[in-house]
């Protein structure tokens, strides 16, 4: 009669210990990725918040850089916190525009729970610029205006009609 082989118990236990560890670590990667995900979500909805609010403040008649600027917005079914800075820059005329954005200590929704957020976890920030005034250089590039003739148009003064009375010349291309 032939032997037959088989598992013993001590055999089997070990392989399920190998498989479950091996499936616990599988599981873990998946709630890291799927975590992962939500959080790049929620980076990405409080970016377009900040985009928003930097576009809004553009489009604006003044700026106002003696003291910033907070708000509460609803977007994507969530309640943000945005809060804005603009400070002068060394170039005379340009301001730059700073925007954080974070969740908001408000609930989302009336009678829903309020989120516990700490006041420095900002999601998103975006810089933007804007200049405040239109000036034109001192000086300019010799031959840009003029196709290479040398000729430089005059410098315009803010505030005056300084189109010129005549046109300029056609354009000719170089060796004509």
């Amino acid at each position: 009669m032939k032997s037959q082989r088989a598992f013993t118990l001590v055999e089997v236990l070990v392989a399920l210990i190998i498989v479950a560890l091996g499936m616990g670590a599988a599981l873990k990667a998946l709630t890291s990725a799927a975590d992962n995900t939500s959080r790049l979500r929620e980076k990405t909805f409080a970016a377009w918040v900040a985009l928003n609010q930097l576009a809004t403040e553009r489009l604006g008649t003044g700026l106002n850089t003696s003291a910033g600027k907070e708000g509460e917005v609803d977007f994507a079914d969530s309640r943000w916190h945005w809060q804005q800075t603009i400070e002068d820059m060394q170039v005379p005329g340009l301001k730059r525009i700073t925007v954080r954005v974070r969740h908001s200590d408000q609930p989302d929704k009336p009678g829903g729970p309020k989120r516990s957020v700490a006041p420095d976890d900002w999601l998103a920030t975006v810089v933007g610029f804007r200049g405040d005034s239109l000036q034109f250089p001192q000086s300019e590039l010799a031959g840009w205006d003029d196709a290479g003739g040398g000729q430089q148009q005059p410098t315009p003064v803010p505030g005056q009609n300084s189109t010129p009375s005549t046109t300029p010349p056609p354009f000719q291309p170089p060796g004509t």
